[in-house]
C-alpha cells in the first residue's frame, strides 16, 4: 500500500539558519515521498550559517494552507527572526490544535514554548541558557537528549541530532 504524500512546511530564519538542520530533515521527508515547502518571516533567498541558500515564501502567505506538519529550523538567526513571529506562532498553535506534528530543532524549540504548546511536555533545545529559560517559561520539562518526542511534538538539540531528527520526523508522518 502506498504512503499518502503529506505536505510539510519547513520554516527558516531569513539569515543564519543552520544548514544541516534544514537539509538533513528535508531530505528525509522528501525521500519518504512527502512534499515540502520552505517559509520564512519574509519572502527571500534565505541564507544559512554555512552558506546554503534556499528560496523561502513568506509565512504570512503560507499560513492559511492546510499543512500536515510543521518543522522549525534552528540556527543563530532563530531568536532574532522566529521566536516572536506572530504569524509563525499562529501556525504552530493551529496545527497543534488540529493534532498535527509540530517539530523544532536547536534554538527554534523556543518558538514552540512561546506558542504555548509545550506546557506539561518533555522537550529539548540547544543548551543555551536563554533557550532553556524559554522552554521552562513555556511550561516544558527540559531534558538533555538529542531528540525528544512527546505526543505530536518533536524537538531536537541541534546539528548533531539533525539526521536522527529527520528519521524521527518521518516516523511521526507515518499513519
Amino acid at each position: 500500500m502506498a504512503v499518502e504524500s503529506l505536505l510539510v512546511l519547513f520554516v527558516v530564519s531569513p539569515e543564519r539558519f543552520r544548514d544541516e538542520e534544514l537539509l538533513e530533515p528535508l531530505r528525509a521527508v522528501q525521500a519518504a515521498g512527502h512534499a515540502v515547502s520552505v517559509g520564512s518571516t519574509r519572502a527571500c533567498m534565505a541564507t544559512g550559517m554555512l552558506g546554503a541558500r534556499v528560496p523561502a515564501a513568506s509565512i504570512r502567505e503560507l499560513a492559511g494552507r492546510d499543512w500536515d506538519a510543521l518543522v522549525i529550523v534552528g540556527g543563530s538567526g532563530a531568536p532574532d527572526h522566529l521566536w516572536a513571529s506572530e504569524p509563525l506562532l499562529a501556525v504552530v498553535r493551529r496545527l497543534h490544535a488540529a493534532g498535527r506534528p509540530v517539530a523544532a530543532i536547536c534554538l527554534s524549540a523556543a518558538v514552540l514554548a512561546r506558542a504555548g504548546v509545550l506546557a506539561g511536555r518533555r522537550a529539548t533545545v540547544y543548551p543555551s541558557p536563554r533557550a532553556v529559560i524559554e522552554l521552562k517559561r513555556g511550561g516544558a520539562t527540559y531534558v538533555r537528549e538529542a531528540v525528544v518526542a512527546d505526543g505530536p511534538i518533536l524537538t531536537a538539540s541541534g546539528t548533531e541530532a539533525a539526521v536522527a531528527f529527520g528519521a524521527a520526523l518521518v516516523q511521526r508522518l507515518e499513519p
